[in-house]
């Protein structure tokens, strides 16, 4: 290792655990060598040091998977590089189930690996127990082999690791700590420039940098409070115990797990290591993490880990009689949704974060360290980034009371059972709209999303308000069935203050905006443009809704989790000449969407604005009265029907609300939840960022390109990258499903979809369609030979594995209901 610290690098990283060197060995490779990796104590000495070593490949998203297969294939190739051994062996994973529940969730998961090209294998108890033959087997149904996954040693990989980052010039430097982030003003906002730093032995200095990342582990969060950047995340005691050799156990004994009873195991010189995640876990260092917690453990607490324990013994009987070795309590730090943190932090330029990794920081490193790394040289992230992408958080999410409170919760998400719209039960409420208690009172079962709490659906009373949470059709389908026909048929009111609402202003917003979305937003005020935002690749960053108000002002409207992110990008691509600003106003407007074929009649009755299609086409926005209030109504549509958004001043919100319920009467209104707007937007082939639309698709793939102005001669982001796209093959085109006649049948998301047998892509949305009278599904068919073409997709028999039952499903190119948008012209 090196003592000397120079005083000016391209890049400093905070933190020497695996994370760390991961990033500095992949900008090295990337040809960035004058990298500096400062770290407190010793390599691996934070949380790295006592993981347990786990590498399981499968995730719920697509491009997650891919992150933990390129670090499965990393580390089987490393020693090779450093002539370090890291430990890897690829010993393949099993996991149990006990309950039937389970066993369906093991059969998704199977189908899913399917669809993402990982091997993957259903199997029954007997064959589980000749693959792990110390366990009991006579209580289970069957379990999942995954040859593919293995297990590595965290404090070899960090050495082997940091010895290839060093081999092509990184500096590591130990015994330092960081005591301040310099910053300076930049073009927009600040930029981190440097560290000031402290050695054990009492020296101090300033490192000047370029960039700064921050992989400081538990630390994470109060490195970023030196700068005023937000790192949500808050530590927690995990456990785990290593017992002497067991019979029956020997080296090539596959990592396993039970997760109905929270438990892991994998061979460690011949004995057992046995961990687990708890469901209600112990938040730990309430008051920070000491500085000098370096290669330390926490005192043992048998009492939680009873429940592991037990769960232990009946899996393994041979542990009653076993020997421990050693009890580990080693904390690990937790975010609030499971997913670790990446990125540049949005409040901060040149200044990025990659933390937070639940206990999985052995299996992301490799693939986090070479995400970061991609994004920091080429300026944006390469690929679909966006489930751990540092900017779905907000800066309140950093309060440390409610962090404490939700981290008891999502340590356990690791074994709790998937369902399907799971949502969180700790630190709720946070965010309430205006009608919050109204919709309370009327039967309103609230979902969240960026912590607002969002009406899913309607309950008869409010005590019946909750999920039974179910793999087949849960208990509120039939409420929000009658929600969704009430706004086919008649008129729904939908609480959408979540919606993230942002100003842009300026005598040069509209050449700011020109320059960064794909639509032309050269309208007269009054109009909007629906718009993606892309990226260099030409692919999409975000799509949303631009209303122009002034020559010189444009409403911005995005989906509830994009506020920072969208909020980031814009304000990154203003140049600092340009006169423009962008402002979040968010909470300044609540928003009611009045929408079905009885809305105009409606909203005629409740105010003197002229409502008709003559006065008030389709995309056109206004002031206008709703009783005593003056609000903004757009005239748009998320679920395929006549329907105005009302943006309305918060301190008017529950006037508006309640003179709309008065007068809705008559027209049959009735309040409706999202899970409504789900399947009727499903049904008319709307597409949702973060699901249809991604930084992983175009929009000659989503069917988009109607919005974007290639025919115009207006330079915009991703122009470029779309027009060579143009005259290529579509390799891969976004569909909508039904599945005829299956009344009782419930799709979620994340099904295989197969072409004539063989795995083309996975449902990507779905839900039932009420109007249909079947399950409806979006997704990707891809073909890899060819263009798929519309005579290549008809030519095809297409099934959607469910749970490992293959069902018969219909490809549509276009909606199937309502294709000539005949209902939304009105």
């Amino acid at each position: 290792m090196s003592t000397e610290i120079p005083s000016h690098a391209r890049v400093v990283i905070i933190g020497g655990g695996i994370v760390g060197c991961s990033v500095a060995w992949h900008l090295t490779k990337l040809g960035w060598t004058d990298v500096v990796l400062l770290e407190q104590g010793q390599l691996s000495c934070g949380t790295t040091w006592h993981a347990a070593g786990l590498v399981g490949q499968l995730r719920a998203q697509e491009s997650m998977t891919k992150l933990i297969r390129y670090s499965t294939k990393l580390y089987a190739e490393l020693e090779a590089e450093t002539g370090l051994a890291t430990g890897w062996k690829q010993c393949g994973s099993l996991s149990v189930a006990r309950t039937a529940e389970r066993m369906t969730q093991l059969k998704r998961t199977a189908a899913v690996a399917r669809a993402y090209g990982v091997a993957c294998e259903v199997i029954g108890p007997r064959e589980a127990g000749e693959l792990w033959p110390v366990m009991r087997t006579d209580d289970l149904l069957g379990a999942v082999w995954l040859p593919g996954d293995g297990k590595a040693n965290p404090t070899d990989l960090t050495q082997s690791l940091a010895r290839g980052a060093r081999m092509r010039g990184a500096r590591i430097v130990e015994n330092v700590r960081i005591t301040a982030v310099q910053t300076r003003p930049a073009r927009q906002g600040r930029e981190a420039c440097g560290v000031t730093w402290c050695r054990k032995d009492g020296a101090e200095g300033t490192l000047h940098a370029d960039i700064v990342v921050n992989c400081a582990g538990q630390w994470a969060k109060a490195v970023g409070r030196l700068c005023g950047v937000t790192v949500p995340l808050h530590s927690a005691e995990h456990y785990y115990i290593v017992t002497e050799p067991i019979p029956g156990v020997h080296r090539d004994l596959p990592v396993m797990r039970d997760p109905d009873g929270y438990i892991y195991f994998k061979e460690e010189v011949g004995g057992l290591v046995m961990g687990g995640f708890e469901p209600n876990a112990k938040p730990w260092g309430m008051a920070g993490i000491p500085e000098n917690f370096e290669f330390q453990l926490l005192p043992d607490d048998w009492d939680q880990f009873e429940i592991l324990m037990q769960n232990a013994l009946v899996r393994v009987p041979a542990l009653e009689t076993a020997q421990v070795r050693q009890f580990y309590n080693g904390p690990e730090s937790f975010t609030p949704d499971n997913n670790f943190i990446l990125g540049e932090a949005p409040e901060l330029r040149r200044f990025f974060v990659a933390a937070g990794f639940n206990s999985m920081g052995i299996a992301s490193a490799g693939g986090a360290g070479m995400a970061l790394a991609e994004w920091i040289v080429a300026g944006e992230p390469t690929m679909d980034l966006w489930p751990v992408d540092i900017r779905r958080f907000a800066r309140f999410n950093g309060n440390d009371t409610w962090l404490h409170d939700r981290v008891k919760e999502t340590l356990g998400l690791h074994y709790a059972m998937p369902w399907p719209n799971r949502e969180l039960d700790t630190a709720r409420p946070f965010r309430r709209s205006p009608l919050y208690a109204l919709l309370r009172d009327d039967g309103a079962c609230f979902g969240s999303k960026m912590g607002w709490e969002r009406a899913n659906f309607f309950a008869p009373s409010p005590a019946e308000a909750r999920i039974d949470y179910a793999f087949g059709q849960q208990n509120w389908l039939p409420w929000s069935a009658a929600e969704h026909r009430a706004c086919r048929e008649r008129v729904a009111l939908f609480d959408m203050s979540s919606f993230a609402k942002l100003l842009v202003k300026g005598r040069d917003a509209e050449a700011v905006l020109q320059g960064i979305v794909a639509n032309d937003v050269a309208v007269p005020p009054g109009t909007t443009v629906y718009t993606g935002v892309l990226n260099e690749r030409g692919n999409y960053e975000s799509d949303l809704t631009l209303t122009r108000l002034a020559d010189d002002q444009y409403l911005v409207v995005t989906g509830s989790a994009q506020a920072t992110r969208d909020l980031d990008y814009l304000e990154k691509a203003i140049a600092p000449e340009r006169h423009c600003v962008v402002i979040d106003v968010t909470s300044q407007y609540a928003v009611l969407a009045v929408m079905g074929p009885h809305a105009r009649a409606l909203l005629q009755s409740v105010s003197k604005a002229d409502w008709s299609n003559e006065a008030f086409p389709f995309g056109q926005s206004r002031e206008v009265d709703i009783g005593y209030a003056t609000v903004r109504a757009t005239r748009l549509t998320y679920v395929g029907e006549l329907g105005w958004e009302l943006y309305v001043p918060v301190e008017f919100a529950v006037g508006v609300y309640e003179t709309l319920r008065a007068a809705g009467k008559p027209f049959g209104l009735v309040n409706a939840g999202y899970y409504a707007i789900e399947s009727l937007r499903i049904e008319k082939g709307y597409r949702a960022w973060g699901r249809e639309l991604s930084p992983d698709c175009n929009p000659f793939e989503a069917g988009l390109a109607f919005a974007c102005k290639l025919d115009k001669d207006i330079d915009f982001r991703g122009r470029d990258a779309l027009l060579r796209l143009r005259d290529a093959p579509l390799r891969r085109r976004l569909v909508t499903l039904t599945v005829d006649g299956a009344e009782h049948l419930m799709l979620w998301g994340g099904e295989a979809i197969l072409r004539d047998g063989e795995p083309v892509g996975a449902v990507t949305s779905a839900a039932f369609g009420h109007t249909l009278r079947c399950p409806v599904a979006m997704g990707f068919v891809n073909r890899a030979d060819g263009a798929a073409d519309a005579a290549w997709l008809a030519q095809g028999r297409y099934t959607i594995d469910v749970a490992g039952e293959q069902v018969r499903a219909s490809v549509h190119l276009k909606a199937p209901y309502d294709p000539r948008s005949e209902r939304v012209k009105g």
